[in-house]
């Protein structure tokens, strides 16, 4: 039974190594080069070898944007103030973070997968309300506004962020510089 669960230890290291190579791999290369046999290579394995490790090529990447989005959100909280802050001073610090190059990957990343949900495709879909979710809470916790406005504000906020990131996507940087005063 030990031997099993030794088994079991390796193959979780594997696959959470693998894991983090494929989202290094999405980062650097977008979706468009997310071929199972793209990634594998990547990795440093064979296609039959993500498959061990993953049942589905929808679970590769589901498990690869999950990394992702748990590591922007610890940068973004590593990058946060410690108390909360108005919208107006949350937009800028926010905006600069998004727009900073350390960022910018994940951002193109971000354009990519919220433009395959729009195409309706599923596995993209509930990346893109997981990630979009999730952020939104950042946004939340991070703000201060009164209690009536609250979901509001930070909704607001949100599209806000995204709209500079758009605008940066297409080469308007200028407008991002303005928006950011």
């Amino acid at each position: 039974m030990s031997r099993d669960i030794a088994a079991g230890a390796k193959t979780d290291v594997r696959r959470a190594e693998l894991v983090g190579r494929l989202a290094d791999t999405l980062l650097a290369d977008g979706l468009a080069a997310a071929s199972l046999r793209s990634l594998a290579k990547a990795s440093g394995t064979s296609d039959r070898m993500l498959l061990y490790y993953f049942p589905t090529k929808e679970a590769l990447m589901t498990a690869a944007l999950v990394h992702l989005a748990d590591r922007l959100e610890t940068a973004l909280n590593a990058a946060a103030a410690p108390s909360r802050a108005p919208s107006d001073i949350l937009f800028v610090r926010v905006g600069h973070q998004v727009m900073d190059e350390a960022f910018w990957p994940y951002m193109r990343l971000w354009l990519e997968i919220a433009a395959r949900s729009a195409a309706g495709e599923a596995t993209y879909r509930d990346a893109a309300r997981a990630i979009a979710s999730g952020f939104l809470d950042w946004i939340t916790r991070q703000l201060e506004a009164p209690a009536d406005r609250h979901a509001a504000e930070a909704a607001r906020l949100f599209a806000q962020v995204e709209g500079l990131v758009v605008l940066k996507a297409a080469g308007l940087d200028a407008a991002c510089h303005a928006a950011l005063g």
